[in-house]
């Protein structure tokens, strides 16, 4: 199978580490597409990413490294995009209608399209007009860094295919990494991008100073209100303890490696939003995807005040304080 991994970030680089790992040699043929000349430069000569999980060695003798996009992308059969969703748009801009029409098209972003205020695969369907057959989610619980210092992880794969769920996973499961799969294609999309808010806001209420017995409550009521908004949105038989929503949505609210949790945390400390931003000098997903999902909630109607809170403070200028009351308030 020829394969091409579309970002330069965290995720892009140990998806490329596991692919490369389990199959370059044996039947599989991987392409990486970098936005910069520069990185491809680094890459070939020593062998790492200059910019992301840079102690991870890399076969990059064996991979082809590319800056084109429709290169890249011309003669895969799967393709697995792993850039900032904000991004996204402007990226794919030069493709033509038909450029995924006969691949898979797997998704690594856990975030919203901001210019259409779409899930990543809503976005695709109907800009490429894909079907929902050869669109594919990569889930959770998983960080990036853990997969890439090999530690035991598990990721869901959900398509609206069987086949096409079964045939990822078999390809990113390996001695440490257990995969599932879902036939929950949207929710499981929609759940990874509220897990990212849900985890600013668990990161906005630690900088403030609240503790455990806090955040257990959040994020039970979190879990609640992702229920309640996935029910509305894409009404299914699902079990949201399940660890694609639950534990997603548990290990990028606690984890030391969440950059979502991180960038709240700076908040609740009193750090400016665009300072926050800059100090990271990492792209924290939840922030596009809080505006993104106000947007949406406010056209279907629906209330969901965890979201809300942290809409009114990353981008109202709420004091994190004030609104972190007033939710208290909600919780039932």
């Amino acid at each position: 199978m020829k394969i091409a991994v579309i970002g330069g970030g965290s995720w892009a680089t140990a998806l490329v580490k596991l692919i490369s790992d389990k199959g370059l040699g044996k039947g599989i043929e991987l392409t990486w597409w970098l936005r910069r000349q520069e990185s491809i430069e680094h890459l070939k000569k020593y062998k790492h990413n200059p910019d992301y999980l840079s102690s991870v060695v890399l076969p990059t003798e064996q991979i082809n490294l590319t800056t084109s996009l429709p290169e890249a992308i011309a003669d895969v059969e799967m393709v697995i995009l792993a850039i900032p969703s904000a991004f996204l748009y402007d990226q794919l801009q030069e493709l033509p209608e038909d450029a995924f029409q006969g691949k898979w098209v797997a998704s690594a972003i856990k975030g919203v399209v901001p210019q259409t205020y779409e899930v990543v695969g809503t976005y695709l369907k109907n800009r490429f007009k894909m079907p929902e057959k050869d669109l594919l989610v990569i889930g959770g619980p998983c960080h990036a860094e853990e997969v890439a210092l090999e530690k035991l992880s598990f990721l869901t794969i959900a398509s609206g295919s069987q086949a096409s769920a079964d045939k990822l996973a078999a390809i990113l499961e390996s001695r440490f990494l257990k995969t599932s799969t879902s036939l929950d294609l949207y929710g499981t999309e929609y759940g990874a991008v509220l897990k990212n808010v849900y985890a600013i806001a668990s990161g906005i209420c630690h900088g403030l100073g609240y503790g455990d017995n806090f955040q257990a409550v959040l994020m039970s009521q979190a879990i609640k209100e992702m229920e309640y908004f996935l029910d509305q949105v894409s009404p299914m038989e699902r079990d949201v303890n399940d660890h694609v929503y639950l534990g997603d949505l548990l290990v990028t609210a606690y984890s030391q490696f969440s950059r979502n949790r991180t960038f709240g945390n700076m908040i609740g400390k009193g750090y400016s939003v665009k300072f926050a931003q800059l100090e990271m000098n990492m792209v924290a997903e939840g922030y596009y995807a809080t505006k993104s999902m106000h947007e949406l909630l406010w056209k279907l109607k629906i209330n969901m005040p965890i979201l809300e809170a942290v809409y009114n403070i990353i981008y109202q200028n709420a004091i994190p304080k004030n609104e972190a009351r007033r939710l208290i308030e909600t919780f039932d």
